[in-house]
């Protein structure tokens, strides 16, 4: 019992200890001591009521106090933490803006953290600067040739104007506007091959890093090839259009005169209905004459002999035609 008496308080001691050490982060309270950062055992223990990691708070604050740092604290680290920034990323530009004297407070390097840009990467291009590389871009110059230009920009990070400042996109967007601009002014492709740097030099004069988290320090033209006869083609396309509206509209004529033809036709069958039945009228009005007496049965008779031998004439014209015999070339 009294063996009981002892070990039930070891016990309660023992676990109590697990759970502060647990929730207490003492061995990141010896780290942050032994580097010479005061972080106070009740500050890490509000950071674990506050569901702040201590280990990304106080890594950085220790990298930060060792560099110089001395603006970087906790409070202003927690609240960036605590805002959705990367703590660690911030310090690591900081430290590198120390290193490469670039003015860069805590505050600026945090908006521009929480902006959504890597302000790591934007100190690191501030040293050493970016080439992009535009795609190719198809201009067209007076003369009707299509020309490609490929180009390398190389670009500094503006810090100032990480915040709002536009991206890539935008530079890469006005370098080709430049490029076209350029080959659409000139008279003919042939100038923009012999000066490609007359490219450089225009888009450069624009000012196109205005506005952007960048500042341009060069435009390199890269390549430059000839395309296609632009000129020609739509020449060509206009006159196939030009053919196309002839075709249509001759073709419009041609139904018109067909359709007048078919009318002609219409009415000359009409015509000689009109014929056939004055013609069905003599028989009746022979007749009528024969029975009134003003016509004789050998008048009647006389009249079908002129027209049998009538007949016969025209049977004989039409055989003498078709067989006469051809003349020669000397005309015997």
């Amino acid at each position: 019992m009294s063996f009981l008496v002892v070990l039930l308080p070891i016990m309660i001691i023992f676990i109590v200890l697990i759970v502060v050490l647990s929730f207490v982060p003492l061995g990141l309270w010896i780290s942050a001591l032994a580097a010479g950062v005061h972080v106070g055992i009740m500050t890490l223990i509000g950071m674990r009521l506050r569901r702040v990691a201590p280990a990304k708070i106080v890594n950085p604050l220790i990298k930060a106090t060792k560099a110089g740092l001395n603006e970087v604290n906790t409070n202003n680290l927690e609240a960036h933490y605590l805002a959705g920034g990367n703590v660690d990323r911030v310090v690591n530009a900081l430290i590198a803006a120390q290193r490469a004297g670039i003015p860069l407070s805590f505050e600026r390097a945090a908006a521009i953290d929480l902006a959504g840009r890597n302000v790591l990467e934007a100190v690191q291009m501030s040293v050493n600067p970016k080439v992009i590389e535009t795609p190719q871009v198809s201009a067209v110059s007076k003369d009707g040739i299509e020309v490609i230009v490929k180009a390398r920009v190389t670009v500094r990070a503006n810090i100032d104007r990480l915040v709002g400042g536009a991206g890539e996109e935008t530079i890469i967007a006005r370098v080709g506007e430049g490029i076209v601009t350029t080959v659409g002014s000139s008279t003919s492709h042939k100038a923009v091959l012999e000066n490609p740097d007359s490219i450089s030099k225009t888009v450069l004069d624009k000012g196109l890093d205005s506005g952007t988290a960048f500042e341009i320090l060069s435009i390199d033209i890269a390549d430059v090839d000839v395309g296609r006869n632009i000129g020609a083609r739509l020449q060509t396309d206009q006159a196939e259009a030009d053919k196309k509206i002839a075709q249509a509209k001759a073709e419009e004529r041609r139904a018109m005169a067909i359709a007048v033809e078919q009318e002609m036709k219409a009415r000359v069958q009409e015509m000689r209905a009109k014929v056939v039945e004055a013609e069905s009228e003599v028989p009746r009005a022979m007749a009528q004459a024969l029975r009134e007496g003003r016509l004789g049965i050998m008048d009647y008779y006389n009249m079908q002999n002129v027209k049998a031998d009538t007949d016969m004439r025209e049977s004989i014209s039409r055989l003498n035609g078709g067989n006469q015999p051809k003349e020669t070339e000397n005309g015997k």
